[in-house]
């Protein structure tokens, strides 16, 4: 796989494509898996550079980690250790949440900052202060933190001053064998946050609550291994929604449940799109026409727009016959690939955390930058609306979340390649 994406639009898209496991809800599962004494399988992984980040960690910390064809296999080792490698760790913003489960293992823990996507301040003060109140003590370095509990963490009352879905896992995988019992205020409600606590109850886990604002949990101890299967990924469901949206066509959307990213269907279907619940966990999408402008559109915690989604809906309105803004009330800088848009021929503004876009005379091909994963998959999307080949460089970055995008996109009958 290279760095530079190319893709040559003025295609429509047709066909059937089914969604991969979520990477939002296998990171979470691969650092819950510190907490089994037994073997965790999880089917049908997608080979991110996050998961192969994650797996690196977990090796590093002393498990055994495995690709078993789609599967992942992790054999917990009998001496973990407490060092969170740097290299894994400052390639993706995931990687805070082997702390807890680390924590919980070995009573220490030290790690540098998480990296990923520059999208503005993505604090961890939410998951610090969590464990804190569960027994955690924090001290900083000048360029590491360590965690200490060496007698072990206890169960805590506590509330989330923003429904953070990072920090509510986080402190779920503290309390999931703390001593004692967690109820967690203000949780984020996210399908991942239900996926992963499915997980920690096939362990063994007592968890209640679920996908609401308050989850309790009884701790108990050390958790057994087991075999799971991860919720399809809603994001990539969406970029297959868009990029049919942007270059017109028909496709089918499997193996995702259309509630799950139901915000985005229903902006396309106000942009004009048809959107058809053809079967259970499956979804048509279909652009004959031009598109409308919809107005303002404001991400938001779930079950709102979610804020992946908000650059990907964007590059399928770029053509759109009216006027659109989305603010995403998530992150400062969700929309720099702004820039990217604005190169291929596309009138849009970016102010603050808002996007505003207008009417263009359609977009050209052009060599653009992915500035992060979901913008870089967004200028793929935009590029298939354009008449002329588009050259999309540091393409890494997208690698994150999609295995394979321009094969998702060829299955589709897209012409798209890696160079």
């Amino acid at each position: 796989m290279g760095e530079t994406l190319v893709v040559r639009g003025g295609r429509q898209l047709y066909g059937v494509a089914e969604t991969p496991a979520a990477k939002n809800s296998v990171l979470p599962l691969l650092a819950a898996s510190l907490l089994c004494d037994g073997v965790v399988r999880l089917h049908r992984v997608p080979r991110l550079s996050d998961v192969e980040n994650s797996l690196a960690i977990l090796r590093s910390v002393g498990c055994t980690a495995r690709w078993t064809g789609r599967d992942v296999v992790i054999r917990p080792g009998g001496g973990l250790n407490g060092l969170l490698p740097d290299g894994p760790v400052g390639n993706m913003r995931a990687s805070v949440l082997f702390a807890a489960p680390l924590l919980a293992r070995t009573g220490r823990v030290e790690t540098g900052m998480p990296g990923g996507c520059k999208l503005g301040p993505r604090p961890i003060d939410i998951h610090l202060d969590g464990l804190v109140h569960m027994g955690a003590a924090v001290k900083w370095g000048q360029q590491h933190l360590v965690l200490e509990a060496p007698r072990g963490l206890h169960g805590a009352d506590y509330t989330l001053r923003y429904p953070s879905v990072g920090a509510t896992e986080s402190l779920l995988l503290a309390a999931a064998t703390a001593r004692g019992t967690s109820v967690l205020r203000g949780a984020a409600c996210e399908p991942e946050i239900v996926d992963l606590a499915a997980f920690l109850t096939g362990c063994g886990a007592d968890i209640s609550g679920a996908g609401s604002p308050v989850i309790r949990v009884s701790g108990v101890g050390r958790l057994a291994g087991t075999e799971f299967s991860p919720i399809p990924d809603r994001i990539v469901a969406s970029t297959l929604a868009c990029a049919v949206a942007s270059a017109g066509g028909e496709a089918v959307i499997r193996r995702c449940d259309p509630f799950a990213f139901a915000p985005l269907l229903a902006a396309l279907k106000q942009a004009g799109c048809g959107v058809d619940l053809s079967a259970q966990n499956e979804v048509t999408v279909r652009r004959r026409g031009a598109l409308c402008g919809i107005g303002r559109v404001f991400t938001g915690v779930y079950p709102g727009f979610a804020t992946d989604a908000a650059p990907l809906l964007a590059a399928a309105l770029l053509c759109a016959g009216g006027e659109s803004s989305i603010e995403d009330t998530v992150f400062e800088h969700r929309f720099s690939c702004a820039a990217g848009f604005a190169a291929m021929g596309a009138a849009v503004q970016a102010q603050g955390r808002t996007l505003t876009i207008r009417p263009c005379g359609g977009l050209h091909g052009t060599t653009v930058t992915s500035p992060d994963l979901r913008g870089g998959a967004a200028l793929a999307i935009a590029a298939l609306a354009a008449a002329e080949p588009t050259r999309i460089e540091n393409a890494a970055t997208i690698a994150r979340g999609y295995e394979d995008l321009p094969a998702l996109l060829r299955r589709l009958g897209a012409r798209a390649g890696w160079e």
